[in-house]
């Protein structure tokens, strides 16, 4: 596999990522830097761990994974996005919504990485070796992930108290997204 289809591919696979970075800026009040950080690092890091555990089981494990993989990254991403719209709906706000938190930012992960996993066995059964791939697709994850959040939080200033559903909302559509493009492809 070249270094054009890995970039590709490594941009492809971010698209989640982003999207679940922009959704968490827009009900982030204020964004620190290390906010944005800590948001790369976990996306970017599972996106590079995922691979990793692709090419490894995918000498004995392909047609399971494939068969999965879209229906775990869908229920993932439409229970932590309806979850979103009920906390945004309630009235009493006793604890306020931490997109940030660590299980919180690990459940996005894991949802927005499945794909990188299927990635992993795909570069596998090609015969890449998934050392260098892996490196790229977390670098290009952290970079999306990182910038979204910023652009999220400039929506979250326009759109006011709606930015929470709003959010909510783009998490389930990524996950109707993903499992659409499996289904259908």
């Amino acid at each position: 596999m070249g270094l054009i289809s890995v970039l590709v591919l490594a941009v492809a696979l971010a698209m989640d990522a982003f999207g679940v970075s922009v959704s968490d800026g827009i009900i982030i009040k204020k964004i620190k830097l290390r906010d944005a950080f800590k948001i790369g690092i976990f996306f970017g890091g599972f996106q590079f761990i995922m691979p990793c555990i692709g090419s490894f089981i995918a000498g004995f494990a392909m047609q399971y994974i494939e068969m999965f993989d879209h229906w775990i990254a869908f229920g993932l991403l439409v229970v932590l996005g309806i979850k979103m719209i009920i906390e945004a709906l309630r009235e009493e706000k006793e604890i306020p919504k931490d997109p940030l938190g660590p299980a919180t930012l690990t459940l996005m992960a894991i949802a927005t990485s499945i794909d990188a996993l299927a990635a992993g066995i795909t570069i596998a059964a090609v015969g890449t070796p998934i050392l260098v791939p892996a490196i790229i697709i977390g670098v290009v994850a952290f970079g999306f992930s990182f910038a979204g959040l910023y652009i999220g939080s400039r929506f979250g200033d326009i759109l006011g108290e709606k930015a929470e559903i709003l959010g909510g909302i783009m998490l389930i559509l990524i996950g109707i997204k993903t499992l659409i493009e499996h289904l259908m492809g």
